[in-house]
């Protein structure tokens, strides 16, 4: 029967795990999906409360695109027609990997890196060279310039997700003006990091940086993603490869007011940074863990055979993080998001009185 072919790629599909998502714990303090709560509450009310007045979500957004690549161009001081958007940096990446890999193309990039790109890669049957990462969470250049040679799409989160380490950006210049393929740096944790690569688009024409609203502006629940490329790729992606209408009239509207006030998320970056480094130091005081310094809005730190006690007796506390169990010769890999002052206390606070 012609239908036997639905089944079978059904069941091929299902073989696959797809991007795991954190458990839901209702009323927890939520630290455990690299979210931006330092932006106020308040802050995001007005932005919506203000957005609804510039819109009528009975149209279709026509021309809102344009205008808020407008927005972008002004913030990053790039010309618009290096921008694209899309529902989220994930969505992007999806579109890229889906029209420019195929089951003959070779991606190097790390191990671990971001699970929605591997997971994409694996439904589209791409073959990936996963460089792993030392034992003290860091990555060796040489590497990747070596293998490059053979690869033609290099993929790269900088600073990396779930580690947060980040390259020193001469060593991640060098790399990509050696490659000749498609380069792809996902900055989606750049604010937090020491330095973005977005200038050397405009030198670069297989490099496509990609970047996000969701983490250093607080606007996770919006989903816009956007990246900076050359005008020939960048064309080609706004106007055949994404959808008509990628993103909604809200998120568009919301978005040229919170970049219009980027003063607000440069604050509440400074204090994620000074809070981040609380929180390595204060870990680093218990023998129990080994801590990895961090460009991102997250910590990770290694537990040991004791992961799965400190997770479950934090969620006793009602603070959610994220349990990662194996990374590389670690096997107990736990992260925190780096959320508020209070709630980054409270954290430490249930740490001291676990293992003081």
């Amino acid at each position: 029967m012609k239908q036997d072919w639905i089944g079978k790629k059904i069941k091929e599909l299902s073989s696959l795990s797809g991007y795991q998502k954190p458990e839901i714990h209702p009323d927890a303090l939520k630290l455990d999906s690299n979210e931006n709560y330092v932006i106020s509450k308040q802050f995001q009310q007005d932005l919506i409360t203000n957005a609804k007045k510039n819109c009528d979500i009975r149209e279709y957004p026509l021309g809102g695109v344009d205008r808020l690549i407008n927005q972008l161009s002004k913030f990053l001081k790039i010309h618009s027609s290096m921008i694209g958007v899309g529902n989220g940096s994930d969505q992007i990446l999806d579109l890229i990997l889906s029209n420019f890999a195929s089951k003959q193309t070779k991606v190097i990039t790390s191990n671990p890196t971001f699970g929605f790109f591997e997971e994409r890669c694996k439904l589209y049957s791409i073959p990936v060279t996963a460089i792993p990462f030392s034992n003290t969470m860091t990555l060796d250049i040489n590497d990747f310039l070596k293998l490059s040679k053979s690869a033609d799409i290099l993929y790269l989160d900088s600073p990396n997700n779930p580690t947060g380490f980040q390259f020193q950006k001469n060593d991640l210049q060098k790399l990509v003006k050696s490659f000749d393929g498609l380069i792809i740096i996902d900055e989606a944790y750049g604010e937090f990091g020491d330095f973005s690569l977005s200038s050397m688009v405009k030198n670069q024409d297989n490099l496509i940086v990609v970047q996000t609203l969701s983490k250093s502006f607080g606007l996770a629940g919006l989903r816009l993603g956007y990246f900076i490329a050359n005008k020939k790729l960048t064309d080609v992606f706004n106007r055949v490869l994404q959808y008509p209408y990628p993103v909604s009239t809200l998120t568009i509207e919301s978005a040229i007011i919170a970049l219009e006030q980027s003063s607000q998320m440069k604050e509440a970056v400074q204090i994620i940074k000074d809070e981040r480094k609380r929180i390595i130091e204060n870990l680093k005081k218990y023998e129990a863990f080994e801590v990895f310094d961090s460009k991102a809005n997250f910590v990770l730190f290694d537990a040991h055979g004791s992961h799965k006690r400190v997770y479950n007796a934090l969620a006793e506390q009602g603070i959610s993080i994220r349990t990662l169990g194996k990374i590389g010769k670690h096997d107990g890999c736990l992260r925190v998001t780096v959320g508020t002052k209070e709630m980054n206390s409270k954290f430490l606070l249930a740490i001291r009185d676990l293992l003081g």
